[in-house]
């Protein structure tokens, strides 16, 4: 059965993804690189995923897009601080449909692919919608959730479903329920931009990796918590920060990186008995293309989706979960 994204050729693609952190961006590379085989495609991006698409597309044009600029809060529960937010994440998705037009008609675009961002879409091209969020998750308001969710999905011609169609091999669980989608949904596989590298094991190993990543505070905080967890453990340890913000009091022996990608990631990942990490759903799918088993998965508090795929991984992969609040000394 051949994919929906071979498919197409000879179109000029404006492609766009949410940056609402980097897993959007991560999980489009291999998606990016079959459409520029036959096609040309046009990247939107923001100040928070320019540097990562400039880095893997050096040749590919690049337009900027309006930023959503969403943050989490240190007191204030998530859903609240997300609610406060709304008023300018509508202004975005107006931003955003208003510039598509213009965007459309200069550089006669003839197929939009959004990966996550509601407003890029169009009523004269056809549009394709990237999401494994068809049902959402969401304690107490699942059914208002779902039925804007819906709402904004069916302005889409099609959606592509990054993870296997068959239910039994689900990585995302009831997240990608499509039966009360009327849009046609197209199950694509899972997408990792780790996913050409070698997974050969290397000789060297180490203990433990920590993939960080997510929207400030959280971030940090879980950070702070983790290096304080370890404490004197901290034999063949690894930190991958997601952040270039200063760290002071890092315990010796910990091998510390802002940002890595590519190829030295793949390898960070293959060469570690055990991860840490967010159970961010475009992590988990970098981690399963690379064949990691022994995972310890810290959701967001208060992200329902990734408290929702940390226990669906507890149950179906054996990933052992904690609570952020859980994460103090010798809990490891």
């Amino acid at each position: 059965m051949t994919s929906p994204v071979t498919d197409i050729r000879g179109k000029v693609i404006f492609f766009t993804a949410l940056d609402w952190g980097m897993g959007h961006a991560t999980r489009c590379v291999p998606i990016i690189e079959l459409l520029s085989e036959n096609n040309r495609v046009i990247l939107g991006v923001s100040d928070v995923n320019r540097l990562f698409f400039e880095d893997h597309f050096p040749l590919l044009q690049k337009i900027n897009m309006p930023t959503y600029g969403i943050r989490y809060s240190k007191r204030f529960p998530l859903l609240l601080k997300l609610i406060l937010q709304v008023p300018n994440v509508l202004r975005v998705l107006k931003n955003e449909n208003t510039l598509l037009k213009t965007l459309i008609a200069h550089h006669h675009i003839n197929l939009v692919i959004s990966d996550n961002r509601f407003g890029c879409f169009s009523k004269t091209v056809k549009s394709i919608f990237i999401t494994h969020q068809l049902n959402l998750q969401a304690p107490f308001i699942s059914g208002l959730a779902n039925a804007i969710n819906r709402y904004c999905i069916q302005h889409f011609n099609e959606i592509w479903v990054p993870d296997y169609q068959e239910a039994e091999r689900r990585l995302s669980g009831k997240l990608s329920d499509s039966s009360r989608i009327k849009t046609p949904v197209h199950f694509i596989g899972p997408q990792s931009a780790l996913q050409k590298y070698t997974k050969s094991d290397p000789p060297e190993r180490k203990e433990t990796l920590i993939l960080l990543s997510g929207l400030e505070p959280q971030r940090s905080i879980l950070e702070n918590k983790l290096i304080q967890a370890l404490g004197g453990n901290t034999k063949n340890i690894i930190l991958v920060r997601g952040s270039e913000k200063p760290l002071v009091g890092i315990p010796s022996g910990i091998e510390v990186h802002n940002f890595v990608y590519g190829q030295k990631l793949a390898e960070l990942i293959v060469q570690s008995n055990r991860v840490i990490c967010r159970s961010g759903y475009s992590t988990l799918m970098d981690l399963h293309v690379l064949g990691k088993k022994d995972l310890v998965l810290i959701p967001t508090p208060g992200q329902s989706e990734q408290e929702y795929l940390a226990e669906y991984w507890a149950q179906k992969f054996k990933a052992r979960v904690y609570t952020q609040t859980e994460i103090t000394k010798g809990v490891f």
